[in-house]
């Protein structure tokens, strides 16, 4: 099984901005595409960036412009900028070929 760890979430203030960055626990060359969701309080979880096996990628309407997913070998990573209070979450990256989920990493947006 392939496990995940997500890391680069903490507190920071409206406009500012963070790089979150999800693992594989195995050095192997990762097949499928590579999500990032999240999940804020009281709200369901939703889908925020996805990047496909070719580079292609799609993301949330509210994040569209300010977010950018990338991938490499065996991660991914999310590069949040301009960052707005509604995107306080607790994010999670997704492989869904492996139906692999990380923990989760806290993002606060916050002044």
């Amino acid at each position: 099984q392939v496990q995940l760890v997500e890391s680069g979430g903490g507190l920071v203030e409206p406009g500012g901005s963070l790089t979150l960055s999800c693992a594989a626990s195995a050095s192997i060359f990762i097949i499928g595409t590579m999500d990032w969701y999240r999940q804020g309080p009281g709200k369901q979880r939703e889908l925020v960036a996805s990047i496909s096996p070719v580079g292609g990628t799609n993301y949330a309407d509210s994040v569209k412009g300010r977010f950018t997913i990338s991938r490499s070998r065996n991660s991914v990573n999310l590069q949040m900028n301009n960052l707005k209070p509604e995107d306080t979450a607790l994010y999670y990256c997704n492989f869904p070929r492996y139906d692999a989920w990380g923990q989760g990493t806290q993002v606060t947006v916050s002044s």
